[in-house]
């Protein structure tokens, strides 16, 4: 059975930095895609970033130039490198993989406050 494992959320200061992991176990071949959504409390869950297996990479435009998502295609693991982070960043944050089929993690609470 396939999972994704995710870490790294937490409480932080605007401005501070978190960075945010997500390991697959279980067989998973050929993953297309790894990314992040997140959802706000009482909001809709969004796309945040995702790379593809190209290399090639999607932001929202409200977190370009402050995300940046990486892969370790070795390990089946995608990082969110979160810097100069903002109270409106503060949501629950979803990683997923697409193969042949879409595959969700449990979620990370990323807090941004005072």
């Amino acid at each position: 059975q396939v999972q994704l494992v995710e870490s790294g959320g937490g409480l932080v200061q605007p401005g501070g930095s978190l960075r945010l992991s997500c390991a697959t176990s279980g067989s998973i071949f050929s993953i297309d895609a790894m990314g992040w959504y997140r959802q706000p409390p009482g909001k809709q869950r969004d796309l945040v970033a995702l790379i593809r297996s190209s290399g090639s990479t999607h932001y929202t435009d409200s977190v370009k130039g402050r995300f940046t998502i990486s892969r370790d295609r070795a390990k089946n693991t995608v990082y969110l490198q979160m810097n100069s982070l903002k109270p409106e960043d503060t949501a629950v944050y979803y990683c997923y993989a697409v193969s042949a089929s879409t595959y969700w993690g449990q979620g990370t609470q990323v807090t941004v406050s005072l």
